[in-house]
């Protein structure tokens, strides 16, 4: 309810987050213009010893739940050591640390997450010890 107060984020986005709000979004991507899409997706959490550190390069992340609950593990990305180079067609690193060793965020529908390029994050970790079916929007602005 409080996205607007971000004046760093598109009114396109908030629209978009908005009707989605009304109307509980449609699977896939949806194209917003030419520098931003958004990413709505279904899937189930994983387990914290399976979550591994991510981060983008040419897009800022915001990240909000539709349905259901997780945690995104936050961590500066100049702390973190490189397990997967620097993927330029997916816009992705990825790192090998141990994401147990970092705070994090939960995410649980009434709030959400905006990751910069200098943010390492872990997304999709379960709450407890058990995976859960999340409804997720990942909004990707080009910087």
């Amino acid at each position: 309810k409080n996205i607007k107060l971000y004046r760093d984020i598109p009114d396109i986005v908030i629209e978009f987050v908005e009707n989605l709000r009304s109307n509980g979004g449609t699977l896939g991507k949806h194209v917003l213009s030419e520098k931003i899409y958004a990413n709505v997706e279904e899937y189930s959490t994983k387990l914290l010893k399976d979550a591994k550190f991510e981060t983008h390069d040419e897009y800022i992340d915001i990240q909000l739940l539709l349905s259901g609950v997780e945690k995104v593990a936050i961590a500066d990305r100049n702390c973190l050591n490189v397990s997967e180079p620097y993927d330029i067609t997916r816009d992705i690193t990825f790192y090998s640390d141990d994401v147990n060793n970092f705070p994090y965020v939960e995410l649980d529908g009434t709030n959400f997450i905006m990751i910069y390029p200098h943010e390492g994050h872990a997304p999709q970790i379960s709450i407890d010890d058990s995976v859960e079916k999340v409804l997720k929007v990942v909004l990707k602005i080009k910087i």
